[in-house]
């Protein structure tokens, strides 16, 4: 296992940490629940090969994830650097002390604050937080102040302005390189940096071999791929990744305690695949968001967009597909799909590259909302 300092921290770090949030469930008495047997035995092993960075949150894996691994820590919580987060929906310290009783430890190494961004400024409940926090440092309940993030990459470094955190996790991948400033910036000011959804939620790992191959990239997987890729990047301490199965945490142990990063020129063949890719694919839209807010029946254009790309360009189709149906189903997930589009064309005025977007949606929805396989 290769290992590196985190941050100013301190502390020695393994480049692979094990994500909680995707552990083995069952069904038990119509309940599901983890299945703590197959879960502990995961955990513990990625112990024994040298991961020492866990991460979990209270809500994770219907509330249990926490309980599971509170049980996998006995024997190793001295050895094993443990972070979870506070969700910003409930009292600080209420939250804080029901964790610890569900971890079954008297201290959390990296306490984040849960998915803060923009928000957090005006946030109801930071004020409490932030002194929570620094006072349950005081007596020793949590050892460092860390905080996770979806929002804008110059959001980010805001709140490393901050200078209460000592480390931040983002999302970072092969498809979403969104936060490579931001990493850098977080480095630069002495926090240590770890990186969620290396794989893409599981994107990346669901390329035919041959996609992987045109990058000119020497991997037995996508899922090896992706996870060097984040490896190469400097600026990037620990790649968390979320395993359900002994076979998962074998694979990626054995990743992450490879020396070799990906050599310049494989970089280089990743990123003038992308950029043919970007060419074949037909479509330019660059993420700029113009269309949006004029769309009378609130399509996510982008969205729909890159997830087209996602099955043209990656073929990624099952994901695309499934991503797709999902529109408009959840708080997470809002807007409306391309099947509502009444052709006013307002989008196409405000669209810098002049996409015809009418005919676009119409081939997004007939490819995307086939049923996933």
């Amino acid at each position: 296992m290769q290992y590196t300092p985190f941050g100013n921290t301190g502390l020695q770090v393994s480049r692979l940490g094990f994500g909680s949030m995707r552990l083995p469930m069952i069904t038990v008495n119509e309940k599901h629940v983890v299945d703590d047997e197959q879960a502990v035995a995961m955990i513990h092993r990625a112990f024994e090969l040298g991961v020492n960075y866990i991460d979990t949150a209270l809500f994770y894996c219907d509330g249990l994830s926490e309980v599971t691994v509170g049980k996998a820590l006995k024997g190793w919580r001295d050895k094993v650097i443990l972070s979870t987060k506070y969700p910003f929906n409930g009292g600080f310290r209420e939250t804080l002390e029901t964790q610890l009783k569900k971890l079954d430890t008297d201290h959390i190494d990296f306490y984040h604050f849960h998915g803060i961004g923009s928000g957090f400024f005006e946030h109801d409940r930071r004020e409490e937080a932030v002194n929570g926090a620094l006072k349950a440092k005081e007596e020793g309940l949590i050892r460092h102040l860390s905080f996770s993030f979806h929002d804008k990459p110059e959001v980010m470094m805001k709140i490393i302005d901050l200078g209460i955190f000592s480390s931040v996790l983002c999302q970072y991948n092969l498809l979403d390189r969104s936060n490579e400033d931001g990493l850098a910036y977080a480095k630069a000011k002495g926090l240590g940096t770890t990186v969620m959804g290396p794989v893409g939620g599981g994107r990346i790992s669901g390329m035919p071999p041959e996609v992987a191959q045109r990058f000119g990239v020497s991997a037995k997987s996508s899922a090896e791929l992706a996870l060097r890729f984040v490896m190469t990047n400097p600026n990037v301490n620990i790649v968390l990744s979320g395993m359900s199965t002994l076979q998962q945490v074998e694979e990626n142990a054995a990743t992450a305690s490879n020396a070799a990063t990906l050599t310049d020129p494989e970089l280089a063949g990743i990123a003038a695949a992308s950029e043919e890719n970007k060419r074949m694919s037909d479509l330019y839209c660059t993420g700029c968001n113009y269309c949006v807010p004029h769309c009378p029946q609130e399509i996510v254009i982008p969205r729909i967009f890159q997830l087209m790309n996602y099955h043209r360009v990656y073929s990624i189709t099952d994901y695309a597909r499934g991503e797709y149906n999902g529109i408009g189903t959840n708080p997470w997930n809002q807007g409306h799909k391309a099947d509502e589009c009444i052709e006013c064309g307002v989008c196409e005025e405000h669209c810098p590259q002049k996409i015809n977007i009418r005919e676009q949606l119409k081939e997004c929805h007939a490819t995307l909302a086939e049923a996933t396989k």
